[in-house]
């Protein structure tokens, strides 16, 4: 994955968790886990702390 991509991944997350606050919708979470899951996988890092860091 090119550095843009994993950027746009990360703003993505971000975006939903936000969206999870407002309303605790399942989809939205499945979506999270996936998105959790694809990070770790082309990184080897949590994407909660690479979020945590950018904010």
């Amino acid at each position: 994955m090119k550095k843009s991509e994993l950027r746009m991944l990360i703003a993505e997350y971000n975006q939903i968790k936000l969206k999870i606050k407002k309303s605790n919708d399942r989809k939205l979470q499945e979506k999270i886990k996936q998105i959790e899951h694809r990070y770790f996988h082309e990184t080897g890092n949590s994407i909660k702390a690479k979020s945590e860091e950018i904010t």
